[in-house]
């Protein structure tokens, strides 16, 4: 069943992911909570040069932050930098060229700035990938777990310890509520069973993204870790993916800005890091990552399973 064929998926997101509710919940936003300074900190972020990616990067800077924007495609990425220092007045804005996809690649990039950078202090994996065909990258592996899991796992696990000694280290990944509707599914993590459906295969990819974040958060308790889910957000990847959904929802979708908030809050304020680590958010909130009476939790086993196959499948990729 295509996700937004869910009627509880969907009756959710009418009620709390569209442009209408966002405004409903900003009521309660405590405007101080951003009144800080990001000077002297920096941020990694996927995915940059469009959508909620680009917001991100454009509120971090107003704020001073340092950018390391890590994107696909190199001309769009320098488009995305320039308005970004044009309006921010911010030139520590820097450009990084990598497909998440490439697996090889995602490990040498991750080590390499390793040893270029002396600090990083928030990694926000936002880039994300929905295919319409099942396709897969030079390593053998299926596309959209390489770029929205299998990438997410190798740059926390790489960037670990530049986090760990850099003050005030937070990991931020930014989710999809299409998990929603996906329990944690370890026997077909390269979609090779069974038909494949995109949107699909992308929420099962965004519900593995929540069991990394909680088991990281378990790992590494000097780092603070959240995922969030920013809404239904009119992107070019939703446009271009979901363009059914893209094209009945438009009005009610919400904009790049309303879907970085949480991104932003998770990665400036001090009332983020109050929170407990490994939660979910949506709309600066912490709430449940499974719908009321869901049948998606996945049992401490499951989980540890899952990290064990990720961790296998990484490690052979590594670079001696």
């Amino acid at each position: 069943m295509s996700l937004y064929r869910n009627s509880a998926w969907f009756l959710k997101g009418l009620t709390e992911f569209t442009k209408g509710s966002f405004d409903a919940a900003s009521k309660r936003f405590v405007e101080k909570d951003l009144e800080v300074s990001a000077a002297g900190r920096s941020f990694m972020i996927t995915g940059a040069n469009s959508g909620i990616g680009k917001a991100t990067a454009m509120a971090i800077a107003k704020k001073g932050g340092t950018i390391h924007m890590v994107c696909r495609n190199k001309d769009k990425a320098e488009e995305a930098r320039a308005e970004i220092v044009k309006e921010s007045g911010n030139k520590e804005i820097y450009v990084h060229i990598l497909d998440l996809s490439e697996t090889k690649k995602v490990w040498e990039f991750a080590e390499a700035f390793k040893k270029k950078y002396k600090t990083l202090n928030v990694l926000i994996n936002n880039a994300g990938c929905m295919m319409t065909k099942r396709e897969v990258n030079a390593e053998g592996l299926e596309k959209s777990f390489a770029s929205n899991s299998l990438a997410v796992y190798i740059l926390i696990k790489s960037l670990i310890p530049l986090l760990e000694k850099s003050p005030d280290p937070r990991v931020i990944t930014v989710t999809s509520g299409g998990m929603l509707v996906q329990k944690l599914r370890t026997g077909n993590l390269q979609s090779q069973r069974g038909r494949y459906d995109g949107t699909m295969v992308y929420a099962q990819n965004k519900r593995q993204q929540v069991v990394l974040t909680e088991q990281f958060a378990k790992a590494h308790t000097n780092i603070h870790f959240s995922v969030m889910h920013p809404g239904w957000v009119d992107t070019p990847m939703i446009a271009n993916a979901m363009p059914d959904f893209h094209r009945s929802m438009k009005e009610r979708l919400r904009t790049p800005e309303q879907g970085a908030d949480t991104v932003v809050w998770l990665a400036l304020s001090e009332a983020a890091t109050t929170k407990p680590t490994g939660r979910f958010f949506q709309d600066r909130k912490m709430v449940s990552p499974h719908l009321p009476l869901a049948w998606t939790h996945s049992s401490q086993l499951e989980d540890q399973k899952f990290l064990s196959v990720m961790e296998e499948i990484a490690k052979s990729f590594q670079p001696h």
